[in-house]
């Protein structure tokens, strides 16, 4: 096999990037369902400052959504009214 290169294999250093342990499948095994929380980060909970910030950012951001299909649906009117239909 001349031309290939000796390429070394990556080294295994335990860590999971997705877990293929699905429940249902012939390799499912349920000594691995925890293996994900070892990796996950410590969460500080949220003042009610912190509460009351991301709250009102969540519905100013559906607020715009909503703002943005109204005006679609207002020129859609208009666009029937004046053009379409020929008034």
């Amino acid at each position: 096999m001349a031309g290939r290169r000796n390429i070394p294999d990556p080294e295994d250093d335990g860590r999971t990037i997705a877990n293929m342990n699905v429940d249902g499948m012939p390799w499912y095994h349920r000594s691995q369902e925890d293996d994900s929380k070892a990796y996950q980060t410590s969460s500080v909970p949220m003042t009610r400052e912190e509460q009351r910030i991301y709250t009102w950012a969540a519905i100013k951001a559906g607020l715009v959504i909503v703002l943005v299909f109204a005006v679609v649906f207002l020129l859609f009117l208009l666009f029937c009214d004046y053009v379409w239909f020929g008034n």
